[in-house]
């Protein structure tokens, strides 16, 4: 789950970490009144939606005067602001964060994620802050030093002089830094997160190290340990099929293609996908209904991916375990009876009482296609969206 950046520095100011007085707006005149309480200007009008890159689409503005906040924030308040994470259709933005300005010397990057190669936590620091870090990754991958963490150990003093001294700080930097990191690390531990990234990170004239910006995103799987992140979803900023799936507790992402799948367990879904795209075809989602799934939770996901009108084809694909196949069966045709499937649909599916599955599925006078393995399935769904 992915937040705002006026949520997560919300959520920084519970530890005490520093970051500019501000306040987020929905119009206008809300802007304006946010500015005045700011002590004075310049002040930095910023567009809330939940992908980076704002500020080279605009979504960045410095206001010297309560009029120039309030032309900021008219025009990019409803605006589709279009970024490298927004994609060509861009994100429309509905909020605006007003926070004061900052006298700044020095930009810093500093990241924290769980890395899977390693099973180790990984602390990034760079000097390059205020920069695209996906970029400098790339074409100068030594500007990043990176500083894995065991679990088991956890976040150390030599872990802190290790990031201050790879930013080169000075003598007077190094100890508010330290101290900062680790109220960061606490703050990516208490709360599960999957990323917690501060770009940039930056030292004032007068000495004072700020959070100017950051990303903050949590494991989906932990957040019913954190009743308060929970609070901080926008609906708005979410793909409205993927906020249906999750009322169901179904995994499902919205994918580029047009075929939809359905399966059961999620490495299946990525074998699946991957032979579906072997077969010529592309995947328009990822949807696991889970091993446990009932014939509801079928219903629902096929609904789901008729709802996307690029599907042009449907391939249900079940390994019969805890989700017999009858259920599945019951739930495809009930599911198809209702909403009046006018697509193809293949339907692979092995297992626990996977004949009485087929029995359901021949006698429902439905258009369904069956197929004998992955690969048949795969071959015939290709074949059809490519009519």
């Amino acid at each position: 789950m992915k937040i705002h950046e006026y949520q997560a520095k919300e959520l920084f100011r519970k530890y005490n970490i520093a970051v500019p007085k501000g306040a987020v707006a929905s119009t206008p005149v809300e802007a304006v009144k946010v500015a005045d309480t700011l002590g004075g200007y310049p002040v930095v009008v910023k567009a809330q939606i939940h992908a980076g890159g704002r500020g080279k689409g605009g979504g960045v503005v410095l206001a010297k005067s309560e009029n120039e906040v309030s032309k900021a924030a008219g025009r990019i308040l409803g605006m589709k602001l279009i970024t490298a994470q927004t994609g060509p259709e861009g994100q429309e933005v509905k909020k605006v964060l007003v926070e004061q300005g900052l006298d700044i010397a020095k930009e810093l990057y500093l990241g924290i994620l769980p890395d899977r190669a390693s099973g180790k936590n990984i602390i990034m620091v760079s000097e390059a802050g205020g920069m695209n870090i996906e970029e400098i990754a790339e074409t100068t991958p030594e500007k990043i030093v990176k500083i894995y963490l065991h679990s088991a150990v956890g976040l150390q003093p030599f872990h802190c002089r290790r990031a201050a001294y790879g930013l080169n700080l000075a003598p007077t930097e190094i100890k508010p830094f330290m101290t900062l990191l680790a109220q960061v690390y606490s703050v990516f531990e208490d709360y599960d997160c999957g990323l917690l990234e501060i770009n940039p990170l930056v030292v004032t004239k007068r000495g004072d190290m700020v959070v100017l910006d950051a990303k903050v995103t949590f494991d989906d799987s932990a957040l019913f340990r954190h009743g308060d992140i929970v609070e901080y979803r926008d609906p708005d900023e979410e793909d409205p099929l993927e906020v249906e799936a999750s009322k169901y507790n179904i995994n499902y992402i919205r994918l580029d293609g047009n075929v939809g799948n359905m399966v059961n367990g999620a490495g299946l879904a990525m074998a699946t996908m991957d032979i579906i795209k072997q077969a010529g075809a592309r995947p328009a989602n990822f949807l696991d209904v889970g091993g446990g799934a009932s014939a509801e939770m079928v219903e629902n996901g096929f609904r789901i991916i008729l709802s996307d009108k690029n599907v042009k084809a449907i391939l249900i694909n079940i390994f019969g375990g805890i989700l017999r196949c009858d259920v599945l069966a019951n739930g495809v045709v009930k599911a198809a009876r209702e909403i009046g499937v006018k697509i193809p649909v293949v339907i692979r599916m092995e297992g626990t009482n996977v004949e009485e599955g087929r029995k359901i599925l021949a006698e429902s006078g439905l258009d369904l296609i069956t197929a004998v393995d992955l690969t048949d399935a795969a071959k015939k769904v290709a074949e059809l969206v490519a009519e």
